[in-house]
């Protein structure tokens, strides 16, 4: 059976969860059966969530056909629907049977979904690995314009291997795991805001909130202007200039701030970010927690 869907974030609806977990069961699924996703991250999200509560679990392979969803959403067993209160707010832990990426789906991908899935290339460089860094800062125009298949590998397999170590460490995400998500929680926030339209995508999204995150850290001396100013040059050098102030106007800072203390990796009624110290090292989990009425007086500040 195959069953195809027009994939943007509303996608990942409890609706559409049904429709196709009933279709499963109509046709008597069981256990040893497998659903494979063929697509990005949406899909292998929704299908992986589907295949995580039928029978209380089928088998599950994934086939992720961007970059976005080779580098992260495909290694670490996370899977989710919306929310209207938040990204990514339902779902399960549930690994894959099996992911297999293959580089040759990449060459059908605008530009801006290699951009997508450079920014978590890039997130992993910037928390894990400062070497992995400086190589990304050689080798990036042969990522986002070349598409040279080598330097693409290493980087999907690099990203792949810094996204599984943390997360063998703490697959339920209740601590180091956090530092995946640098970035993300303003990201998630200004994806919920724009009401998940292409308008901005997830990278874009990540590469917005990987600068307020910086900034934020260098305003609370967490890190150094020279740490701040690396990423500015990486963004520069590579046309990375997503400008929050150029989607998002003053009025919205409240709604983004509201919506990210439902962020689901808060425990209290504090927002908690990870900042950054040094470019391949993060502030720990549950180190840095404001209120919203804090990150509301720094807000105007790092953007």
């Amino acid at each position: 059976m195959t069953f195809e869907y027009s994939t943007n974030e509303k996608l990942k609806s409890f609706k559409h969860v049904n429709n196709l977990v009933e279709k499963c069961l109509l046709n008597n699924f069981k256990r040893s059966d497998v659903l494979i996703s063929f697509g990005g991250g949406i899909t292998g999200d929704f299908t992986a969530f589907v295949a995580s509560i039928i029978k209380r679990g089928v088998n599950f392979i994934n086939i992720p056909s961007t970059l976005l969803a080779q580098v992260d959403s495909s290694i670490g067993g996370k899977t989710g629907v919306n929310s209207m209160y938040g990204k990514n707010l339902i779902g399960s832990f549930y690994q894959p049977c099996l992911v297999i990426s293959d580089l040759s789906l990449l060459n059908s991908l605008p530009k801006r979904e290699i951009i997508c899935g450079y920014a978590e290339i890039l997130k992993h460089a910037v928390i894990n690995d400062v070497g992995f860094f400086s190589w990304l800062k050689k080798n990036s125009t042969k990522i986002l314009e070349d598409r040279n298949l080598d330097v693409l590998k290493y980087a999907i397999f690099k990203s792949c291997k810094i996204k599984s170590n943390i997360v063998e460490k703490d697959v339920k995400e209740k601590d180091i795991r956090m530092i995946l998500n640098f970035g993300h929680t303003f990201a998630h926030a200004i994806e919920v805001k724009n009401n998940y339209s292409r308008r901005i995508n997830h990278g874009e999204a990540v590469l917005m909130g990987m600068m307020i995150a910086t900034k934020l850290s260098f305003l609370k001396k967490t890190c150094t202007l020279n740490t701040l100013r690396e990423l500015e040059d990486i963004y520069s050098e590579n046309n990375l200039n997503y400008k929050f102030d150029k989607y998002f106007s003053f009025k919205d800072h409240d709604k983004i701030i509201r919506f990210m203390s439902n962020d689901k990796k808060n425990n209290s009624d504090k927002i908690n970010l990870i900042l950054l110290k040094k470019i391949g090292k993060t502030t720990k989990p549950g180190q840095h927690k404001f209120s919203t009425s804090q990150l509301r007086r720094v807000f105007n500040k790092i953007i």
